[in-house]
C-alpha cells in the first residue's frame, strides 16, 4: 500500500496532477525542531530545471499542516504537503488508446479497471519523491537527534551519481551543483555529452546511485525479514524507476572466492574491509553500510516506438509529447538518501 515503517510510519497521498500531495509521519517524536525552512535545501537538491531534467518547474513549497507547535514535533501525526501548480494534463490523453510502453499505464488501469487519474502518471508519477523527500527531511532530523541523545554514530547518509549512461566515472555532490542546488556543469563532460545526445534523439539515460552511511553503531536490522538489506531493498524499490540494488561487492560476490569477499575482523571488532557492505545477517556491523542502486531510463521518451493501439485495435507508432526528463536519475540521490534516512529513524526508534 503507500505507507512504510513500523515505529516511524510513513504514509504518501496525492496524483502528479492533482490539487496536492502531501506525506503524514506517524510516531515522529515530540520536541524535534521543525520549520518550513528545514526541507529547502533537500527540495532544491530534487528541483527540475537543468539540463536533462523535465521542464516542469514546480515551487515546491512545503505547507506543514499538523504535528508542529512553535516550531516543534507534537508526537501527533505530521502532515507535510505540496500544491501542484504546473501541469499540462492534455498531454496524456494520448496514453489511454496508446499506453506508453515501460509505465504504469497499462498496468494501472488492468488494476483500478480504468478508473486511475492518468494524469502525469497519477500516482505512479516520480513527482511523488517529493513528499518521500519531506520524509527524509524528518527522518534526518530523528537521526541527528538520536545521536545527541544517545552518542549514536548515524552521522551523516550520502548519495551521489557513480555511472551515467554506462559511463563510469565522476560523483555527483553538492560540489556539482549550481547555487540552486540543481545539478549544474560541475558533471564529468562525457555524461554532459550523453545528456545532449540523448535530449537531441528523443530518448533518455539511466545512472547508478551509490549511497553511502560511513558512520553507523553495529547492531542495528533484525535477522530475516528486518534485516537491514531488506528494510533498505524494500524502502528503494518504491522509488520509481529502480531497477535493482546491491550492498558492497554485490553480484561481483557471485564470481569470488570466500577468502576474497570475507571481511576479516580487526582488534577494534570492526571488518578492515567491507565487502558485505556493512552489514552480516541482515544487521549492521560497524563498517559503513554501502550499497548502489540502478535507475532505469526514463520510460516517457520522444523517440517515436511501435506499440499496440487499443482504439484501433492495431500496432501504431507512438511519440510521446509532454515534458520529461532525459535522466531523472539526476535528482534521485537524494531521494536515495530520504529513503535510508527513513529506515534507519525507524530501526533507530525500534532499538
Amino acid at each position: 500500500m503507500n505507507t512504510f515503517g513500523r515505529k516511524f510510519k510513513v504514509s504518501i497521498f496525492g496524483e502528479s496532477h492533482g490539487e496536492l500531495i502531501g506525506v503524514v509521519l506517524d510516531g515522529v517524536p515530540a520536541g524535534l525542531e521543525l520549520s518550513e525552512q528545514d526541507f529547502e535545501r533537500d527540495i532544491l537538491r530534487r528541483k527540475s530545471g537543468a539540463k536533462g531534467t523535465t521542464p516542469r518547474i514546480e515551487a515546491d513549497q512545503p505547507t506543514i499542516v499538523s504535528g508542529v507547535f512553535e516550531g516543534h514535533t507534537t508526537g501527533a501525526p505530521l502532515t507535510v504537503t505540496f500544491r501542484n501548480t504546473n501541469t499540462h494534463s492534455s498531454d496524456y490523453e494520448l496514453f489511454a488508446a496508446m499506453p506508453r510502453p515501460g509505465h504504469a499505464d497499462l498496468t494501472a488501469a488492468l488494476k483500478w479497471d480504468d478508473c486511475q487519474d492518468p494524469r502525469g502518471g497519477g500516482h505512479f508519477s516520480g513527482r511523488l519523491t517529493l513528499p518521500v523527500v519531506a520524509a527524509g527531511v524528518v527522518a534526518k532530523k530523528i537521526i541527528e537527534d538520536a545521536t545527541v541523545l544517545d552518542d549514536t554514530p548515524v552521522r551523516e547518509i550520502n548519495a551521489r551519481i557513480v555511472e551515467l549512461g554506462g559511463i563510469p566515472g565522476g560523483e555527483m555532490s553538492d560540489e556539482v551543483k549550481t547555487a540552486d542546488g540543481i545539478p549544474g556543469e560541475g558533471m564529468p563532460e562525457q555524461w554532459k555529452q550523453a545528456i545532449d545526445n540523448a535530449i537531441k534523439e528523443g530518448d533518455s539515460l539511466g545512472a547508478v546511485i551509490e549511497c553511502t552511511v560511513p558512520e553507523i553503531d553495529p547492531g542495528y536490522g533484525e535477522p530475516f525479514w528486518d534485516s537491514v538489506e531488506a528494510l533498505v531493498a524494500h524502502a528503494v524499490f518504491s522509488i520509481p524507476g529502480v531497477r535493482g540494488i546491491e550492498f558492497g561487492d554485490g553480484f561481483r560476490a557471485a564470481a569470488m572466492k570466500g577468502s576474497e569477499h570475507n571481511d576479516p575482523i580487526g582488534e577494534d571488532g570492526r571488518p578492515t574491509k567491507n565487502g558485505a557492505g556493512g552489514v552480516n545477517g541482515g544487521i549492521t556491523n560497524g563498517a559503513p553500510v554501502r550499497f548502489r542502486v540502478a535507475f532505469k531510463p526514463t520510460s516517457s521518451i520522444r523517440k517515436p516506438q511501435e506499440t499496440f493501439n487499443f482504439q484501433t485495435g492495431e500496432m501504431d507508432t507512438l511519440e510521446i509529447p509532454g515534458r520529461h526528463d532525459a535522466c531523472f536519475a539526476l535528482r534521485a540521490p537524494v531521494v536515495v538518501e530520504a529513503m535510508t534516512a527513513i529506515v534507519l529513524a525507524d530501526l533507530i526508534l525500534m532499538k
